[in-house]
């Protein structure tokens, strides 16, 4: 299969620059993975696609102001972008301009906060290792800024609108953006309805926002991401598997760690790196439907959604989409690819 084969055309002005208040308000488009018959509805009225016994699945990873503004010695202005911790003291992270922050550049944030280039990655970021006096968390919360794409350009007057109402686990250089469609009432209705919920943890890199640089998707490299699953979460995925219940992953962040944890065909508790890449043609495990957001195109998320039902599915799904003006991207209006498509 071609990049190609993932893409489309999207207006720029269907890129949303803004979360819509309040955040259930968005719309939902509502697709039957099989058939590609579609509703037009808002986030509000997903309960109404659930069943009781349905199992979604959430992550609850928080995005961290990972993204620090300092100086070279020689006073040039520098950005470093963290995306993995190491160990207390080394990060993984892009750095701009990245040629001229080379093995012993250093970097200084303020009084409080240094760091040097001590090593290269296999994504073309740097290994850099930080000085600071005090907490790290805290400093990193007062110098640093919360991460938005590029795509969004205009300024977030809110930060914790780019955080879901049930984040926990710091550690993302991204949202899991399905989520942040969630309000906290809705959760409770979601719940008294008779539907269960569990939350796993994968911290966010950019490996899954990279563009694919490869002709053909099956040479692309994923970069690898982290993730956590306890005992309790597997014990009640694994359980609903066995039961024939259904499990709705909440966001691809859930997915890449439902496939990774239960590869072999029962859901491991405890952490491990994933560098799963879903494309047509892979057989999904444990994930039955999933709510997720607009995709960028040629993106590995425009082929995961495509795994799940079919690349002529999604496609015209998002011609649909792109004609009655959904807004698209991370703060956009969302898509349930359901595998049940009636109002229990």
């Amino acid at each position: 299969m071609k990049v190609t084969d993932f893409d489309y055309e999207l207006p720029k002005e269907l890129i949303a620059q803004h979360p819509v208040e309040p955040r259930d308000h968005s719309r939902l488009f509502v697709l039957d993975k099989n058939t590609g018959a579609f509703a037009h509805r808002y986030f509000y009225d997903l309960p109404n696609y659930l069943c009781a016994g349905d199992l979604l699945v959430f992550n609850d990873t928080r995005v961290i102001p990972a993204r620090l503004h300092g100086e070279k010695d020689t006073g040039a202005h520098v950005e470093v972008l963290l995306l993995i911790r190491k160990n207390t003291t080394d990060w993984e992270a892009l750095v701009r301009p990245g040629k001229k922050l080379q093995l012993g550049a250093k970097i200084n944030f303020g009084k409080e906060l240094s760091c040097k280039v001590i090593g290269h990655t296999d994504f073309g970021g740097r290994v850099v290792r930080f000085e600071y006096d005090g907490v790290f968390e805290e400093i990193l919360d007062k110098l640093g800024e919360t991460p938005l794409p590029p795509y969004i350009t205009e300024p977030l007057e809110n930060k914790e609108r780019y955080q879901t109402v049930y984040n926990r686990e710091r550690g993302s250089a991204a949202a899991p953006t399905a989520g942040l469609h969630f309000t906290k009432e809705l959760l409770q209705k979601i719940k008294d309805m008779g539907c269960e919920e569990v939350f796993v943890t994968l911290h966010v890199g950019l490996g899954t926002f990279r563009p694919v640089s490869v002709e053909n998707i099956e040479d692309h490299n994923m970069h690898k991401e982290f993730y956590v699953v306890s005992q309790e979460a597997a014990n009640a995925i694994n359980k609903a598997k066995a039961e024939g219940r259904r499990i709705i992953a909440v966001g691809t962040t859930a997915v890449r760690t439902l496939e990774s944890a239960g590869a072999d065909g029962v859901v491991k508790a405890g952490g491990a790196w994933t560098q799963i890449f879903i494309y047509p043609g892979y057989r999904y495990k444990f994930v039955d439907a999933l709510i997720t957001n607009f995709h960028l195109p040629q993106s590995t998320l425009m082929m995961l959604v495509s795994a799940l039902s079919s690349r002529e599915i999604i496609l015209a799904a998002y011609a649909e989409a792109i004609k009655e003006k959904y807004r698209f991207f991370s703060f956009g209006d969302a898509m349930f690819i359901t595998n049940v498509f009636k109002m229990c």
